[in-house]
């Protein structure tokens, strides 16, 4: 069963190669990161420990049992009791609720653990996977979201107040 992990040092060599396997099919729905955000992993990776160290983000990580990530599901931005949600899943899982239960297992865990209230997503308009994912996990259109903020391409913000609507249970996902 896979788990979901709070992100750590150890699991940098497993995240890169799962943003490596997965460029293409990312880049097909969002922006890609570029070549300079491979170059420069070590760094990226160590600022982003260094926030979640800091309670600017809590950062996620959907573990395979052979260690492989399958997904990675963040938290950023944390203030006021709210956060933007941001997620992205391996292409050889897409489609099959596994990031529909992690949201929500994720949304869980933002009161839990994080004390937030509200969530925020954005998504682009060619994104449909995405926007049902958000949908099924209880995620309402709230607005347009600026262009530049989805890599120059339209898009909508999402919210979902974790305070009005229940949390779903018997997710098939273990946090640890």
């Amino acid at each position: 069963m896979p788990e979901l992990k709070r992100l750590q040092a150890t699991h940098a060599p497993a995240v890169l190669a799962f943003e490596l396997a997965n460029r293409a099919y990312f880049a097909a729905s969002i922006s890609d990161r570029g070549d300079d955000f491979f170059d420069q992993f070590a760094d990226r990776y160590n600022a982003l420990l260094s926030e979640q160290e800091a309670g600017i983000c809590a950062f996620y990580l959907l573990v395979a049992e052979d260690g492989s990530v399958l997904g990675r599901f963040n938290l950023v931005d944390i203030e006021d009791q709210t956060a933007e949600l941001g997620y992205r899943v391996a292409q050889r899982v897409a489609g099959r609720g596994v990031a529909t239960a992690t949201v929500r297992e994720l949304c869980r865990l933002a009161t839990a653990r994080h004390g937030l209230r509200t969530l925020r997503a954005a998504a682009t308009h060619q994104n449909v996977a995405s926007r049902k994912v958000l949908a099924k996990a209880g995620f309402v259109p709230v607005g347009p979201a600026d262009p530049a903020h989805l890599g120059g391409k339209p898009g909508t913000w999402y919210q979902r107040d974790l305070m009005l609507q229940p949390l779903e249970s018997g997710c098939p996902v273990a946090v640890l």
